[in-house]
């Protein structure tokens, strides 16, 4: 009988995601599976993990992102082998503003690929969940989601969608065994964020924010800013006067 942690995460090649699997893999052998779009770079995160705990279960799964019965059928294939008891939600892309405003294709990739994705995975993970009142339902949302600013508004706005989502799914799931987490990164030095670092912002280190993001499951937190600053930065941001706000280049 295999009594390893389950652990699914869904968008398993963000360099968040596969930094959360290394720490996961680093406290103990655990039955893992990874679930992304292109089946080369699953398959490379996979063999580095596997090179990293060889006692650990692992495996690869090439899914649909947007259609919903892809997803759910995705998502039934997965729990067929037994309850999950941790899923981490972290796909997702950073769209430049400008073009979401000038392609509305663009706009709506990216409200979708941001938003409503993750918000299908994890609905349909709560569903199954929910039967086994058993498991941890994690979200990556984003700063970005606090406030609709000019810069970034279009990805803010699915973030948007995925923090009020998360706040309704634990509501749902109170005082039950299902637990719900939200994350909520600021700026990380990652390959989606390589053009910023270009224009000489500061990004924290993925390593740091992938160990907030574990800790924070495993304590079953609600809610998590990563860095921690970034509580403080958004409770500003969020309260600032409109009149004050508008003068903001932000």
């Amino acid at each position: 009988m295999n009594n390893k942690k389950r652990i699914v995460i869904i968008g398993a090649t963000s360099a968040i995601a596969e930094h959360c699997a290394r720490l996961w893999l680093e406290k103990q052998p655990v039955d893992l599976t990874l679930v992304g779009r292109d089946t080369q770079r699953i398959e490379r995160v996979a063999t580095d993990l596997k090179v990293r705990s060889p006692q650990s279960e692992i495996s690869v799964v090439q899914a649909e992102f947007l259609d919903p019965e892809a997803i759910n059928a995705t998502v039934l294939d997965i729990v067929k082998s037994g309850r999950v008891d941790i899923v981490l939600i972290a796909h997702g892309s950073l769209p430049e503003q400008t073009e979401c405003q000038n392609d509305l294709q663009s706009c709506r990739d990216a409200l979708e690929i941001n938003g409503v994705s993750p918000v299908l995975y994890a609905e349909a993970f709560a569903k199954e969940m929910e039967k086994a009142n058993h498991g941890t339902i994690a979200l990556i949302g984003s700063v970005a989601g606090d406030r609709g600013r000019k810069s970034n508004y279009v990805y803010g706005a699915a973030k948007g969608l995925v923090t009020r989502y998360a706040q309704g799914l634990q509501h749902r799931f109170a005082g039950s065994g299902v637990k719900v987490v939200l994350i909520k990164p600021g700026p990380t030095d990652t390959p989606m964020t390589a053009h910023l670092k270009g224009k000489g912002a500061k990004l924290a280190p993925v390593e740091d924010v992938a160990k907030q993001i574990v800790d924070a499951i495993e304590a079953e937190k609600p809610l998590v800013y990563t860095p921690r600053k970034w509580l403080l930065i958004m409770s500003i941001i969020r309260h600032l006067p409109r009149a004050i706000f508008n003068k903001l280049d932000i």
